[in-house]
C-alpha cells in the first residue's frame, strides 16, 4: 500500500509530461522527413528559404535569395512554411497554433491584474 502513491505519481507524470513530449518529437521527425524540393522552410535561426537540393541524409540546400544558397542540417529546420502542393502536411500543427492563439487572446481580454 505504501508503494501505491509513488507508482500513481510516476504514471501521472508519464501521461502528463513524457507522453506529449514523445508525440511532439515524432511529429517533428515526420515533418523533417517529409521535406521535399520546392518546399519553403524556416530554420530555427529564422532564415527562410526554398529547398533546392539534398546532400546525403543530413544536409538540405536552401535558396534564400537569387543565386544565394545555404547548406543547413535537417535538424536545423524549424517548420515547413509551405509545401510544393500548396497545402501543408502539418494541418494538426496549424490547428494547435490556432488554439494557442485563441488562449492568448482570451487571456488578453481578461484585463490587467491589479496589485491592490
Amino acid at each position: 500500500m505504501a508503494l501505491l502513491l509513488p507508482v500513481v505519481v510516476l504514471v501521472f507524470m508519464y501521461f502528463l509530461m513524457i507522453r506529449p513530449q514523445q508525440r511532439k518529437m515524432r511529429a517533428r521527425e515526420t515533418m523533417i522527413r517529409a521535406i521535399g524540393q520546392g518546399d519553403e522552410i524556416a530554420t530555427v535561426g529564422g532564415v527562410l528559404g526554398t529547398v533546392i537540393a539534398f546532400e546525403g541524409d543530413d544536409v538540405v540546400v536552401i535558396e534564400v535569395d537569387t543565386d544565394t544558397e545555404l547548406r543547413v542540417q535537417r535538424r536545423a529546420v524549424g517548420e515547413v512554411v509551405s509545401s510544393v502542393g500548396g497545402d501543408s502536411d502539418d494541418d494538426g500543427a496549424d490547428a494547435a497554433d490556432d488554439a494557442v492563439a485563441d488562449e492568448l487572446e482570451a487571456e488578453a481580454h481578461e484585463g490587467p491584474v491589479s496589485d491592490a
